[in-house]
């Protein structure tokens, strides 16, 4: 008697056998090495706190969610570790212990388990519970210190405005002092609206405040470059995010350079970056076909640029993913590839 042939199809993403979910997220904590490292030379060792906190209460929730609905142990796909990495980094270096812990569960329980687990969650975890904490919390997510390698001490205490924030929240005189200054002077210092000056440099390397793995552009596109190599993200969204920003931000800094940030300012200021690389090449809450990919971080960048230029808030990455999340599907709708040999009108 011939053996018969089963198919088993199983829940997304779907990827090539090769890589499989539990490489793929190996990968991506691999990638997150160097921010890693940069957060702890940034904003010294105690920092890892954050992290280890959140991917602790990550794993204990997913836990308790499969004991409750008597589902096999899914722990061995490392979702629920990326999920604690991608939260822990998009948070203040300082954020209390309990709203780590409630971010956490809030982003595991509500983001993903609800829905059924991996593969079944239309948002991104992460940015539901950072979400979560932006609406309960906001005082201390909107907290920044600056990094310890800027004093002597080695402290992190002195709290200073991101270079984002301190953009937004200009006030009317400084505005107008500025005004006066020319582009070929504003391009060279980067006057930051607050009085201070937000350095290309400085930016790249980390030396300013932000969330723990956000300030460091380098050690964001080192860990990205690594993703892109072993082909466990495609190319197409954060190319097409970061596009977009660079042409907003500069179409915008040449008409208005005093209103509008250097475009490598936006680029590297906030969480552009590490949104383009690791949040929003999720492949679950991100279209699969490649056109869809393109226009999903096209429309992630330009929600970006709208936001951070017309909005009260300083920094979009955040609601920018979680609107393209919902749009996704409608993405994989207008972008559905053609079946191999089947005939168009």
């Amino acid at each position: 008697m011939a053996q018969e042939n089963k198919l088993q199809v199983g829940p997304s993403p779907h990827v090539r056998a090769e890589l499989g979910t539990s490489r793929m997220m190996l990968d991506v904590i691999i990638a997150l090495i160097p921010v890693t490292v940069a957060a702890a030379v940034l904003f010294r060792w105690e920092t890892l706190r954050v992290p280890l906190l959140c991917v602790a209460t990550c794993i204990i929730t997913e836990l308790i969610f499969n004991l409750c609905q008597k589902k096999p142990n899914s722990l061995n796909d490392f979702s629920a570790v990326i999920t604690g990495l991608i939260l822990a980094f998009s948070v203040p270096p300082t954020l209390p212990s309990f709203a780590c812990v409630i971010g956490s569960v809030v982003a595991v329980g509500i983001g993903k388990m609800i829905f059924g687990g991996l593969g079944s969650n239309i948002f991104n975890p992460a940015m539901v519970g950072r979400a979560f904490l932006m609406i309960c919390f906001g005082q201390m997510m909107t907290t920044w210190n600056a990094p310890a390698v800027n004093n002597a001490a080695g402290i992190y205490a002195t709290t200073k405005a991101t270079p984002l924030a301190a953009a937004k929240f200009i006030e009317s005189d400084e505005k107008k002092a500025l005004q006066e200054v020319s582009k070929a002077e504003y391009e060279k210092s980067l006057e930051v609206r607050s009085g201070q000056q937000a350095v290309i440099n400085d930016l790249f390397l980390g030396r300013v405040g932000g969330s723990l793995g956000e300030t460091s552009g380098l050690a964001i596109l080192i860990g990205g470059v690594y993703l892109l190599l072993r082909k466990t993200i495609s190319y197409q969204i954060p190319l097409g995010m970061i596009g977009s920003i660079l042409i907003i931000a500069g179409v915008g800094y040449y008409i208005s350079p005093q209103n509008v940030m250097h475009p490598l300012g936006q680029l590297l200021a906030g969480g552009a970056m590490f949104g383009a690389f690791f949040i929003a090449t999720d492949p679950v809450s991100s279209p699969l076909s490649s056109k869809g990919r393109w226009m999903f971080g096209i429309g992630l960048g330009t929600l970006v640029m709208v936001i951070r230029i017309f909005s009260g808030y300083p920094e979009g990455v955040m609601f920018a993913v979680l609107i393209m999340n919902a749009v996704a599907p409608l993405l994989d709708r207008w972008t559905v590839a053609k079946p191999l040999g089947a005939k168009t009108k």
